[in-house]
């Protein structure tokens, strides 16, 4: 998974939500359901499995049937054990008794409290998920039987290397779910999902051996989200069998959206986005969530928010706005976007567009500022878009340093994006001798936005114009 830095913020649902959808789930419901079952009668192996003879009852205690009604049961229970929900009490014997935490789940315990015990059986399935076929295994373990040992070399299997492969799938498809800017994240075809760890960034046209890799990617993968749909952690809709009918044929192209759902789809649940951005914390990583810094001050909501993408930084000054005061907040906004170092541009800009969320009684807070060197064009500019009487007009200085500022803040937030070029465009068509004043322009940014502008605009007589105004600018500020 990429940076830990470039994450975008989660926006997650409240957590009485979330623990009702982790109940409701069959991985913990069953989980319950068998520590409500177990009883002194009940006898566990030494790793805390169930004895093979108590796997049928307990399969028909949770209505389990067919071939896979036996592992599904094994699986719950060893879910019930991970999770706290039945302890060992006696290891020689084999006996259990409830756990500490099945009152947790059967109403004793906080929203929080019942994620956590989720998040603990979700453990066991993943680490189930991350082990092959086990008819490999049993084959492998009678082949070593007497030797004492299971030797995975024969197995041709790494489990750290597989935990891995599926850790980086789980973070890349965390990545695209937080980085939609969707109401409702997309659902992701299984072939990118696969292709996004296989095919290395600097690739062309992949190979036949890169793609076969692919391929069987995607078939794991199938497995394993079928495994992990159940725990409440994806939406997931199963490559289509007629696909796999002829292993000896290759399938056709996808041609349409309804081609591509046969090859796989797979969502991130609101449950499943809170459990792995619970994993990513364990593990280190920076993964912030919307409503982070509502109990912040003004600078943190605006140095943290400078790296959202723009409906998550919306979503984030909204819940911060809620808590305080709507003029108090305006002052506390204002006073936090002045400064000349490399941020400041965009946290003007951020600071612009909550204010823009703050309404009309900020007013006082923006005249306040008028004669502010810094923030002077930024409250003109919202007083006259607000309607409000008597703006004072800005000066030539104060227009020229505030679109440096505002060319710094778009640079910053979208690098040498479509519609900062357009912006370039339409600041040299609209000012005749743009590029013999603006060199002059006291502000820290002031040449690199105009090495900035000779890289963007299209014309290269103006382009020439700009790189010459930033070596003056340069030169003026002393390199």
């Amino acid at each position: 998974m990429s940076d830990s830095s470039t994450l975008p913020p989660a926006r997650l649902h409240p957590e009485a939500e979330l623990a009702r959808d982790a109940l409701s789930t069959p991985l913990l419901s069953r989980a319950v359901r068998l520590a409500r079952w177990a009883g002194p009668a009940t006898r566990v192996d030494a790793g805390g499995g169930l004895v093979e003879e108590q796997v049928p009852a307990a399969a028909e205690e949770l209505g389990l049937t067919g071939d896979d009604a036996a592992a599904e049961a094994a699986e719950a229970w060893r879910a019930a054990v991970d999770a706290g929900l039945v302890e060992v009490t006696d290891e020689e014997e084999g006996t259990v008794a409830a756990g500490a935490d099945l009152g947790t789940v059967t109403g004793g315990g906080s929203p929080h409290e019942v994620l956590e015990v989720w998040l603990a059986a979700l453990e066991t399935v993943l680490a189930d998920a991350s082990v092959p076929d086990l008819g490999g295994l049993v084959d492998a373990i009678a082949a070593d039987e007497g030797s004492g040992e299971l030797d995975l070399s024969s197995l041709d299997w790494d489990p750290e290397a597989d935990a891995a492969f599926l850790d980086g799938v789980l973070g890349n498809l965390y990545l695209l779910t937080v980085g939609d800017e969707g109401v409702e994240p997309a659902a992701v075809p299984l072939p990118a999902l696969a292709a996004s760890v296989i095919l290395p960034d600097d690739m062309g046209e992949p190979t036949d051996d890169v793609l076969e890799q692919v391929s069987e990617a995607m078939m794991r993968l199938d497995d394993q989200f079928r495994m992990l749909e159940p725990a409440g952690l994806v939406e997931y809709q199963p490559v289509d069998e007629a696909l796999m009918a002829d292993a000896d044929e290759e399938p056709a192209a996808p041609v349409d959206d309804t081609e591509v759902s046969r090859y796989g789809m797979v969502r991130l649940t609101p449950l499943g986005l809170y459990g792995l951005r619970a994993r990513l914390l364990e593990a280190g990583f920076d993964a912030p969530a919307v409503g982070d810094l509502a109990d912040k001050g003004a600078d943190a909501l605006l140095d943290g928010t400078a790296v959202f993408p723009p409906a998550a930084a919306h979503a984030e000054t909204e819940q911060w706005l809620t808590r305080r005061e709507p003029l108090t907040a305006a002052r506390e906004l204002l006073a936090a976007a002045r400064g000349a170092d490399e941020g400041a541009p965009l946290r003007r800009l951020r600071c612009q567009q909550a204010l823009a969320l703050v309404g009309g009684t900020a007013e006082p807070a923006l005249r306040e500022v008028l004669d502010d060197a810094e923030l002077g064009g930024l409250a003109r500019v919202w007083l006259t878009e607000h309607g409000a009487a008597d703006v004072p007009p800005p000066s030539e200085a104060m227009i020229f340093w505030l679109t440096i500022d505002t060319v710094a803040a778009q640079l910053a937030a979208e690098g040498n994006s479509e519609e900062l070029r357009a912006l370039v465009e339409g600041l040299a068509a609209q000012h005749s001798g743009f590029f013999d004043t603006v060199w002059r322009v006291d502000h820290p940014a002031t040449a690199d936005v105009l090495e900035a502008m000779g890289r963007l605009h299209p014309d290269k007589k103006i382009a020439k114009e700009a790189r010459k105004a930033a070596f003056k600018a340069r030169s003026q500020h002393g390199g």
